[in-house]
């Protein structure tokens, strides 16, 4: 694993970009002392920057020397590193270290291109995520055109430069950046006297400076300075003047630069009120004040400024020279506004008169300009509501569609008819024709003022003339203008929806996400907590209409069995209520999901829901011409992604209830030939389950709930101009406010965290995790019983107890990975059904923020773990196992305790068992079992114990058809008797008859995972 730095260099003005990774890199040659051991040489690091960048290309090359914390011997890794080397800092020393180097303007580009989320095996370290949003910030600044010219002194001459201008807006940006700069990005700065502040504002300046100069070009040409200084501004900055014209050319246009930029030591600024009319009279008031700076509720009007000459009072606080403020910031802001011109050719300048068309013009264009320049303004409270425009409300009522229940779908027809709505207001299309003769544009209706504007008007005149206002819309598309407020066929926002009949509490109580619980089903073999219960009349309610349902709670929450709560409750209802009991004829359900869960999903419908008859689609012996009329007798039918698009033919053919998608992300790329085939599946209603419905990219949210309601969100190409460019690259919250309120009635998610949820859970919450065997774990395993037996049976005392003992070890080795009992170091991934799963839970778990212990009785096994976890998830994973130093025990803890320390820790079970304090996880893993319940639990105590301020989830990992399973139901069995039976470990099965152990060892076929 590499992470990639960003360090900002005042000297030279560029971005120096360098890798560190975690181990050493191989080097030619001797290494210099001082060259810093674990950063990348030069071409390593250029092709790991082009993995996400292509701009490593405008990027020059060479090493630079860094300030860093080191011990006696070598640098400090960074926080991000994976790497077990921790050591406490003895000083600062000087390292060499190779970097590219970007010019300002390339190192805009850079930052601006970079992905948010780096490929594989890389990490963006503090310092280069820090000048991301560095560089975003100015992007802002660029776009509200916050930046002017300035002229700096150099010899015989001068630079004219361009710099940013921070006001108001940009101050507390500006602070909390420069408070939040990571200490290695002034690495470069840590023997000279230089701020947070100066690196960034240097950063800023010297951007904005080259981006300015290679967009715009300047076609003036001119001898005299002030036109050399305005060609310097966009081509070689240096301009070389005269000796005896320096003086007077630098005071001359410092003069008029200081006119332009706003006076950042000054306590008061200039303030506008805008005032509608009053009555009888049709000229607007455009009143002039002074506003405090560090409180904007202190306003002196300028009628008391005149009268005050030279100092001010207000609110126990006295200004001087308020007069000369207020008339220096109005000749600065009618250089923006022109109109203020001529107030100023009054004595003592108040306030403006303004047309109802002036009036617009200031509301609609200058107001944020002055904002953006450092005035203040205060505007009419009306301006920024919606109703200050025309907008439409629109009426829906439900059209029969024949199907059973009256079911909608997202595709359901409704007839609509629309209104204009004018504040707030219901008018007629004759009303509003009469408003917009008045050419005027704004006017006031019914005592509120709205805007007009004539581009909306003409659109909608044409649109109510052609279609008369009535027609019929998709149940889909009335929901997205009734959430979202998005804007209707006629460009106008919708102010209003309203349902007529049926549909009415259809509508109302999709947008207002409510419904009625429903009864827990009294064929549910357990308690449903509430919050479950809700989720089951969630889903219910959705199912009523055939409407897809995300189902996103937390991992650990109890989705699956709310699903399968789900599908008994309507066996045993028909009106919804849960109150009365009738037959009703259900299809089946399929299941789709990672073969890692098959045997989950079949277990947890055998523990609390015996009566459902449940069939496994896998397998060399599955049906297939034979499919569609074998499932007929079944309430639910399990089966894999894998399969799902290999058996799609077979699959389609069925006349499905519904389909669910457990792990629903195994969807989340649209363009795959497994998604594409599931989406063609065709079920009355669609169910994903997730807890993550968004890992990377907003597509990945589409693409569920194109599954769940195709259409609903428009096409991919749609959803990519409305929300994903909007959203992932210019962070805009409000195009994320109308995506959240789009998908709500959709998406059900409830987090660990909320305290609603926390009140309804047990502390500490025990769960079984069912797994399958790969192929090549049922062939070890098989061999190893056939070998095994054949020694047991032929032995006797002291041999045959040890045969035993050797037996189940290898059984273990081969349930836990084929590596571990082969003892051959080979690959790792995709060749154990724990491990699969293992990893798919800790994705979630650390995607939800969580922290998690995994425990292991095996020390190679561990190490097994340590290694998969960190590649595969890009995270530090802490190994604590027998051979152990206290010193490096006692670090380990430290750092996982901390809170912003490594989230995984895997400990081998003896030496992570007992005397460890490990509150901060709330996530535990046994990933072989000990088999004795009081180890276990002491184990799982490391995090359940005093201290702990959240829930505790443990997951216990059972191999599916093996000894692990046969073992675990004996123990639940004979709980009460738990610490007789296996109170000394494992030697109780020492005492089993060969019989009982040929039982016990056997492999029954719900073992055998792959398709």
């Amino acid at each position: 694993m590499i992470v990639v730095h960003a360090i900002w260099n005042n000297l030279t003005g560029q971005l120096h970009i360098w890798a560190e990774s975690s181990t050493a890199p191989k080097r030619k040659g001797k290494r210099p002392k001082n060259t810093h051991p674990f950063a990348l040489p030069l071409y390593p690091l250029l092709k790991e920057v082009e993995r996400f960048s292509r701009l490593v290309e405008t990027a020059d090359s060479g090493n630079f020397t860094m300030v860093l914390p080191s011990t006696s011997k070598r640098p400090l890794p960074s926080p991000e590193l994976v790497t077990e080397h921790v050591e406490n800092p003895t000083g600062l020393n000087m390292w060499e270290i190779p970097a590219a180097a970007f010019d300002p303007y390339s190192a805009f580009d850079f930052l601006l291109s970079l992905p948010d989320h780096p490929p594989h095996g890389v990490a963006f370290g503090s310092s280069l995520r820090f000048w991301v949003e560095a560089a975003k910030f100015l992007m802002e600044l660029i776009t509200r055109k916050c930046f002017a010219p300035t002229i700096k002194r150099a010899d015989n001459g001068f630079h004219a430069l361009w710099e940013v201008v921070i006001t108001d807006a940009g101050d507390e940006r500006m602070r909390v950046l420069s408070q939040v700069m990571p200490p290695v990005c002034r690495a470069f700065a840590a023997e000279r006297k230089v701020t947070s502040m100066d690196i960034l504002l240097h950063f800023l300046n010297s951007t904005v400076d080259a981006f300015v100069r290679n967009t715009c070009a300047i076609p003036f040409d001119s001898e005299s300075f002030p036109g050399k200084w305005v060609q310097a501004l966009a081509g070689d900055p240096y301009v070389q003047v005269p000796k005896k014209e320096l003086k007077t050319s630098f005071s001359k246009i410092s003069s008029w630069l200081d006119q332009i930029k706003p006076d950042s030591d000054a306590l008061l600024r200039l303030c506008f009120k805008l005032n509608p009319p009053e009555e009888n009279d049709q000229n607007w008031i455009l009143s002039y004040h002074l506003q405090a700076k560090d409180d904007k509720s202190l306003l002196i009007p300028a009628e008391k400024i005149w009268r005050a000459h030279s100092q001010v009072t207000i609110v126990k606080r006295t200004f001087e020279n308020p007069q000369e403020r207020l008339l220096t910031d109005l000749g600065r802001a009618s250089r923006l506004y022109p109109a203020i011109e001529k107030s100023l050719k009054s004595a003592h300048p108040a306030a403006l008169r303004l047309t109802t068309r002036h009036a617009y013009s200031f509301l609609r264009e200058a107001a944020s300009l002055m904002e953006q320049s450092g005035f203040g303004v205060l505007l009419p409270p009306w301006w920024q509501k919606t109703t200050a425009r025309p907008g439409v409300k629109l009426r829906v009522k439900s059209v029969s569609t024949g199907t059973r229940s009256g079911l909608f779908g997202i595709g359901g027809i409704l007839a609509y008819d629309w209104r204009i709505a004018l504040g707030g207001e219901t008018i007629s299309l004759e009303e509003f024709k009469e408003l917009a003769q008045l050419k005027v544009p704004l006017v006031k209706v019914r005592g509120k003022w709205v805007e007009l504007n004539p581009e909306e008007i003409e659109k909608a005149i044409k649109f109510f003339e052609k279609y008369k206002g009535t027609g019929e819309m998709m149940l889909s598309e009335a929901l997205r203008l009734g959430l979202g407020q998005e804007q209707s066929e006629v460009g106008l926002p919708v102010v209003d929806i309203e349902g007529e009949g049926e549909i009415k509490k259809v509508l109302d109580d999709l947008i207002n996400s409510s419904m009625s619980l429903v009864e827990p089903p009294h064929t549910f073999r357990g308690i449903l907590r509430p919050y479950q219960v809700k989720g089951v009349s969630w889903l219910t309610f959705l199912n009523q209409f055939g409407l897809g349902a995300c189902l996103a709670d937390d991992m650990g929450l109890g989705k699956t069995i709310q699903v399968i709560a789900l599908l008994l409750h309507e066996r045993n209802n028909s009106n919804g209520n849960g109150n009365k009991k009738v037959d009703v004829d259900v299809g089946p359900t399929l299941v789709v999901c990672p073969m890692s869960v098959v045997g989950n999903w079949y277990k947890e419908v055998e523990r609390f829901a015996p009566s459902l008859k449940v069939m496994v689609h896998h397998g060399t012996e599955r049906l297939s011409r034979s499919l569609k009329k074998e499932v007929k007798k079944y309430d639910m039918v399990i089966t894999t992604y894998a399969l799902a698009y290999r058996d799609e033919s077979y699959i389609s053919s069925v006349d499905w209830e519904r389909i669910i998608l457990d792990e629903a992300q195994n969807i989340k790329n649209p363009a795959a030939k497994q998604t594409q085939a599931i989406k063609r599946l065709s079920a009355r209603q669609k169910v994903a389950l997730t807890g993550t419905p968004v890992e990377n990219r907003l597509s990945e949210l589409w693409s569920i709930m194109d599954f769940l309601n195709k259409g609903y969100l428009g096409s991919q190409k749609e959803f990519k101009g409305r929300f994903g460019i909007p959203i992932e690259r210019h962070h805009s919250t409000k195009r994320a406010e109308v995506l959240k309120l789009l998908i709500q009635p959709f998406v059900l998610r409830r987090l660990k965290t909320d305290k609603t949820i926390i009140k309804d859970l047990p502390e500490k919450m025990e769960m079984k995790v069912f797994c399958n065997l790969t192929k090549e774990q049922v062939t070890l395993y098989e061999a190893v019983v056939q070998e095994m037996l054949d020694k047991i049976e032929e032995s006797e005392g002291i041999k045959r107890k040890g045969l035993v003992l050797s037996t189940l070890m290898k059984l273990k080795q081969v349930c836990n990975h084929p590596a571990q009992f082969l003892h051959d170091r080979s690959a790792i991934p995709d060749r154990s059904g724990k491990l699969t799963r293992l990893k798919e839970m800790l994705d979630e778990a650390l995607s939800e923020g969580d922290k998690a212990l995994i425990f292991t009785q095996f020390r190679e096994m561990g190490g097994m773990l340590q290694e998969y976890l960190q590649e595969q998830l890009d995270c530090e994973t802490l190994f604590l196992h027998g051979g152990t130093t206290k010193k490096k025990r006692d670090v380990m803890i430290d750092r996982f305790q901390s809170g912003k320390g490594p989230p995984l820790f895997v400990l081998s079970l003896k030496a992570g068992g007992l005397g460890l304090n490990l509150t901060e996880a709330n996530q535990v893993f046994h990933f072989d079992r000990w088999w004795n319940p009081a180890v276990e639990n002491q184990a799982t105590d490391r995090a359940f114990r005093i201290g702990q301020k959240k829930n505790v989830f443990v997951h216990k990992f059972v191999c599916i058809g093996t000894l692990e399973e046969r073992i675990d139901q004996l123990i639940e069995q004979k709980k009460e008797l738990a610490d007789t039976i296996v109170g000394s470990g494992e030697d109780w099965i020492t005492e089993m008859s060969t019989d009982q152990l040929r039982e016990l060892f056997a492999m029954s076929k719900e073992a055998v995972g792959g398709v």
